[in-house]
Protein backbone atom coordinates (compact mmCIF):
# COMPACT_ATOMS: atom_id res chain seq x y z
CA UNK A 1 0.00 0.00 0.00
CA UNK A 2 1.10 3.76 -0.45
CA UNK A 3 1.94 5.76 2.18
CA UNK A 4 -1.38 8.18 3.35
CA UNK A 5 0.22 11.54 2.62
CA UNK A 6 -1.75 14.69 4.58
CA UNK A 7 -0.44 17.96 3.57
CA UNK A 8 -0.60 20.90 6.32
CA UNK A 9 -0.11 24.78 4.82
CA UNK A 10 0.82 27.07 6.29
CA UNK A 11 -1.63 29.79 5.07
CA UNK A 12 0.13 33.41 5.43
CA UNK A 13 3.87 32.16 5.09
CA UNK A 14 2.30 29.99 2.16
CA UNK A 15 0.92 32.80 0.71
CA UNK A 16 3.53 35.59 0.81
CA UNK A 17 6.05 32.98 -0.24
CA UNK A 18 3.95 33.33 -3.32
CA UNK A 19 3.77 36.57 -4.01
CA UNK A 20 7.79 36.58 -3.30
CA UNK A 21 8.72 35.24 -5.92
CA UNK A 22 6.34 36.81 -8.22
CA UNK A 23 3.73 34.56 -8.71
CA UNK A 24 0.48 36.33 -10.05
CA UNK A 25 -3.38 35.48 -9.67
CA UNK A 26 -2.70 33.13 -6.73
CA UNK A 27 -6.41 33.03 -5.63
CA UNK A 28 -7.01 30.75 -8.99
CA UNK A 29 -4.38 28.03 -8.12
CA UNK A 30 -5.92 24.46 -7.55
CA UNK A 31 -4.41 22.84 -4.40
CA UNK A 32 -6.13 19.90 -5.52
CA UNK A 33 -3.80 20.16 -8.35
CA UNK A 34 -0.84 21.37 -6.11
CA UNK A 35 -1.32 18.29 -3.40
CA UNK A 36 -1.43 15.24 -6.06
CA UNK A 37 1.60 16.81 -7.82
CA UNK A 38 3.57 17.81 -4.58
CA UNK A 39 2.63 13.90 -3.40
CA UNK A 40 3.80 11.57 -6.27
CA UNK A 41 2.95 8.25 -5.88
CA UNK A 42 1.60 8.48 -2.21
CA UNK A 43 -2.06 8.23 -1.48
CA UNK A 44 -3.33 12.08 -0.98
CA UNK A 45 -5.91 11.65 2.41
CA UNK A 46 -6.11 15.04 3.06
CA UNK A 47 -5.08 19.06 2.67
CA UNK A 48 -5.64 21.48 5.92
CA UNK A 49 -5.30 24.37 5.00
CA UNK A 50 -4.56 27.23 8.44
CA UNK A 51 -5.26 30.29 8.55
CA UNK A 52 -6.18 33.79 10.94
CA UNK A 53 -9.57 34.34 10.62
CA UNK A 54 -10.95 37.70 9.32
CA UNK A 55 -13.77 39.48 11.17
CA UNK A 56 -16.27 41.09 9.24
CA UNK A 57 -16.73 44.05 11.93
CA UNK A 58 -13.05 44.69 10.87
CA UNK A 59 -12.63 44.77 7.01
CA UNK A 60 -15.45 43.89 5.41
CA UNK A 61 -13.92 44.20 2.22
CA UNK A 62 -11.10 41.10 3.51
CA UNK A 63 -14.09 39.32 4.90
CA UNK A 64 -15.84 39.06 2.05
CA UNK A 65 -12.39 37.70 0.15
CA UNK A 66 -11.39 35.46 2.76
CA UNK A 67 -14.91 33.93 3.22
CA UNK A 68 -15.03 33.45 -1.05
CA UNK A 69 -11.59 31.68 -0.76
CA UNK A 70 -12.32 29.67 1.79
CA UNK A 71 -15.21 28.24 -0.16
CA UNK A 72 -13.53 27.66 -3.11
CA UNK A 73 -10.75 25.87 -1.04
CA UNK A 74 -13.42 23.49 0.46
CA UNK A 75 -15.59 23.41 -2.93
CA UNK A 76 -12.73 21.70 -5.07
CA UNK A 77 -12.26 18.37 -3.06
CA UNK A 78 -13.51 17.01 0.22
CA UNK A 79 -10.31 15.75 1.75
CA UNK A 80 -9.26 20.18 1.36
CA UNK A 81 -10.13 21.49 4.89
CA UNK A 82 -9.70 24.77 6.58
CA UNK A 83 -8.52 25.76 10.26
CA UNK A 84 -8.75 28.81 11.57
CA UNK A 85 -6.99 30.86 14.01
CA UNK A 86 -7.61 34.17 15.39
CA UNK A 87 -6.41 37.52 14.02
CA UNK A 88 -5.35 40.08 16.89
CA UNK A 89 -4.73 44.05 16.77
CA UNK A 90 -1.69 45.06 18.37
CA UNK A 91 -0.09 48.85 19.65
CA UNK A 92 3.58 48.44 17.91
CA UNK A 93 6.16 50.65 17.94
CA UNK A 94 6.35 52.76 14.64
CA UNK A 95 10.03 52.46 13.90
CA UNK A 96 9.98 55.14 10.85
CA UNK A 97 8.07 57.41 12.98
CA UNK A 98 10.97 57.47 15.86
CA UNK A 99 14.02 57.51 12.94
CA UNK A 100 12.15 60.62 11.82
CA UNK A 101 12.11 62.20 15.15
CA UNK A 102 15.67 61.31 15.58
CA UNK A 103 16.93 62.61 12.22
CA UNK A 104 14.68 66.01 12.87
CA UNK A 105 16.19 66.25 16.61
CA UNK A 106 19.35 65.94 15.61
CA UNK A 107 19.08 68.31 12.07
CA UNK A 108 22.27 70.10 11.73
CA UNK A 109 20.79 73.05 9.94
CA UNK A 110 17.12 74.32 9.96
CA UNK A 111 14.57 73.49 7.00
CA UNK A 112 11.32 75.81 6.76
CA UNK A 113 9.97 75.91 10.46
CA UNK A 114 6.22 75.63 9.09
CA UNK A 115 7.68 72.18 7.27
CA UNK A 116 9.86 71.22 10.08
CA UNK A 117 6.81 71.75 12.74
CA UNK A 118 4.43 69.17 10.06
CA UNK A 119 7.09 66.75 10.03
CA UNK A 120 7.71 66.97 13.94
CA UNK A 121 3.76 66.34 14.60
CA UNK A 122 3.35 63.75 11.33
CA UNK A 123 6.21 61.60 13.24
CA UNK A 124 4.37 62.20 16.65
CA UNK A 125 1.22 61.36 15.25
CA UNK A 126 2.63 57.67 14.01
CA UNK A 127 4.95 57.32 16.93
CA UNK A 128 2.29 54.08 17.74
CA UNK A 129 0.19 52.23 15.38
CA UNK A 130 -1.78 49.26 14.89
CA UNK A 131 -0.85 46.09 13.56
CA UNK A 132 -2.87 43.19 13.05
CA UNK A 133 -0.86 39.44 14.39
CA UNK A 134 -1.67 36.07 13.87
CA UNK A 135 -2.29 33.90 16.93
CA UNK A 136 -2.74 29.93 17.39
CA UNK A 137 -2.33 29.45 13.98
CA UNK A 138 1.03 27.81 13.87
CA UNK A 139 0.01 25.77 16.82
CA UNK A 140 -2.16 24.40 15.77
CA UNK A 141 -0.94 22.99 12.56
CA UNK A 142 2.00 22.02 14.82
CA UNK A 143 -0.14 19.83 17.36
CA UNK A 144 -2.67 18.60 14.44
CA UNK A 145 0.11 17.11 12.57
CA UNK A 146 2.00 15.47 15.88
CA UNK A 147 -1.33 13.96 17.01
CA UNK A 148 -2.26 12.40 13.61
CA UNK A 149 1.32 11.16 13.61
CA UNK A 150 0.57 9.43 16.90
CA UNK A 151 -2.73 7.98 15.90
CA UNK A 152 -1.43 6.99 12.84
CA UNK A 153 -3.61 9.06 10.82
CA UNK A 154 -0.61 9.65 8.21
CA UNK A 155 2.70 8.10 7.08
CA UNK A 156 4.01 11.18 5.56
CA UNK A 157 3.41 14.90 6.14
CA UNK A 158 4.55 17.65 4.06
CA UNK A 159 4.28 21.32 5.82
CA UNK A 160 3.91 24.09 3.45
CA UNK A 161 5.73 26.49 4.79
CA UNK A 162 9.66 27.88 4.82
CA UNK A 163 8.98 28.47 8.88
CA UNK A 164 11.44 27.14 11.00
CA UNK A 165 9.01 27.24 14.07
CA UNK A 166 7.95 24.13 12.91
CA UNK A 167 11.51 21.85 13.36
CA UNK A 168 10.40 20.64 16.86
CA UNK A 169 6.86 19.03 15.74
CA UNK A 170 8.77 18.45 12.46
CA UNK A 171 11.44 15.97 14.99
CA UNK A 172 8.49 14.63 17.19
CA UNK A 173 6.51 13.33 13.75
CA UNK A 174 9.65 11.64 12.12
CA UNK A 175 10.54 9.69 15.95
CA UNK A 176 7.28 8.17 15.57
CA UNK A 177 8.51 7.11 12.15
CA UNK A 178 7.00 9.19 10.19
CA UNK A 179 8.40 11.05 6.72
CA UNK A 180 8.02 14.84 7.20
CA UNK A 181 8.55 16.75 4.05
CA UNK A 182 8.48 21.04 3.57
CA UNK A 183 7.97 22.91 0.42
CA UNK A 184 7.96 26.32 -0.34
CA UNK A 185 8.88 29.05 -2.96
CA UNK A 186 11.35 30.52 -0.57
CA UNK A 187 14.44 28.67 1.42
CA UNK A 188 14.21 27.26 5.23
CA UNK A 189 17.50 26.94 6.49
CA UNK A 190 16.34 25.42 10.12
CA UNK A 191 13.12 23.27 8.85
CA UNK A 192 15.25 21.89 5.84
CA UNK A 193 17.39 20.75 8.44
CA UNK A 194 14.67 18.95 10.26
CA UNK A 195 12.58 17.38 7.62
CA UNK A 196 13.37 14.18 5.54
CA UNK A 197 13.68 16.73 2.38
CA UNK A 198 12.95 20.25 1.66
CA UNK A 199 11.19 20.74 -1.74
CA UNK A 200 12.10 23.97 -3.40
CA UNK A 201 9.31 24.84 -5.84
CA UNK A 202 10.30 27.22 -8.37
CA UNK A 203 7.83 29.76 -10.13
CA UNK A 204 7.58 27.59 -12.51
CA UNK A 205 6.63 24.49 -11.17
CA UNK A 206 2.75 26.12 -10.69
CA UNK A 207 2.10 26.35 -14.36
CA UNK A 208 0.03 23.61 -14.76
CA UNK A 209 -1.41 24.06 -11.10
CA UNK A 210 -4.20 26.98 -11.79
CA UNK A 211 -7.70 26.46 -12.32
CA UNK A 212 -8.87 27.03 -15.64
Amino acid sequence: MPDRAVLFIDGNNWYHSLKDVGLTDVGRLSYATISKKLIGPRDWTATRYYIGQVQQRGNPRLYADQRAFVASLQATDRRISVHFGRLETRQAKNEAAEELLHYLNAMPTRIDSGVYKDLLALAHRHRVTSVVVEKAVDVMLAVDMVVMAERDHLDAAYILSADGDFTHAAQAVRSLGKKVYAASPLSGAQLAAAVNTFIHLPPAWFGDCYIP
